[in-house]
């Protein structure tokens, strides 16, 4: 007895629903790799440590985009706290690691319906609540895109005190920065892990390599 595979009728039907199945195929991976690429990932583009009169001096630029999710609880009045965190750490090779050096410093962007401008806070240290930025410096800008490039750049932030480090001795820098999920408000952070819209973070860990002083960041790509 012949199977229905082998006959013409059963191989007719098993070619439509291979074409079927690949058609459906062709038409999901488009959307597929569209969503996978729709958050580009956070970089840190520029990294540069530089020993000044007044200590030890951090330059860095992060890329990274707001997804429209991200960008509509803005608009809507939810705040985002972004922080940075540095720490130097002196190798040994008979024990771990000596911390040498932290900083950390927290900032927060939000959208004013009221003037329709965009606020950047900027304070030293974690930041646990708004009622914390107080003493921090206040910025406004005209475009969310002002904005961010505020929160992208760390310009001449001193992380370390030139004491702190021996000029013979080996270091390790590590630098952090990320967007604080937990300062967001309980209903955002119910079902949100996984998912990419919200993931905005970047870390450097290698050797530190203090550089000479330079005049802005970003002159060596000219």
């Amino acid at each position: 007895m012949k199977n229905a595979a082998s006959s013409p009728l059963g191989g007719s039907i098993l070619r439509r629903l291979v074409r079927v199945l690949l058609g459906l195929c062709l038409c999901i991976s488009p959307f597929w790799a569209l969503g996978q690429s729709a958050v580009p990932a956070t970089e840190i583009t520029q990294l540069r440590v530089e020993r000044a009169d007044d200590g030890i001096q951090l330059s860095a630029l992060i890329r990274f985009d707001l997804a429209p999710v991200v960008q509509d609880a803005l608009l809507k009045g939810i705040p985002l706290f972004f922080v940075v965190e540095a720490d130097i750490y002196r190798e040994r090779w008979y024990w771990t690691d000596q911390r040498v050096a932290s900083s950390a410093r927290t900032l927060r962007l939000a959208y004013q319906p009221l003037t329709r401008r965009w606020r950047v806070n900027i304070a030293s240290g974690l930041i646990t609540s708004s009622a914390g930025l107080r003493a921090a410096l206040n910025q406004n800008y005209d475009t969310l895109d002002e904005a961010l490039s505020t929160i992208q750049r760390v310009a001449r932030w001193k992380i370390a005190d030139t004491t702190d480090l021996d000029p013979g001795a080996v270091y390790t820098l590590d630098f952090n920065f990320r967007l604080d999920l937990s300062q967001l408000p309980r209903p955002f952070q119910i079902g949100m892990a996984g998912q990419r819209e919200w993931s905005i973070s970047a870390r450097f860990n290698d050797r530190l390599r203090l550089e000479t002083p330079a005049a802005a960041l970003g002159e060596g790509a000219k």
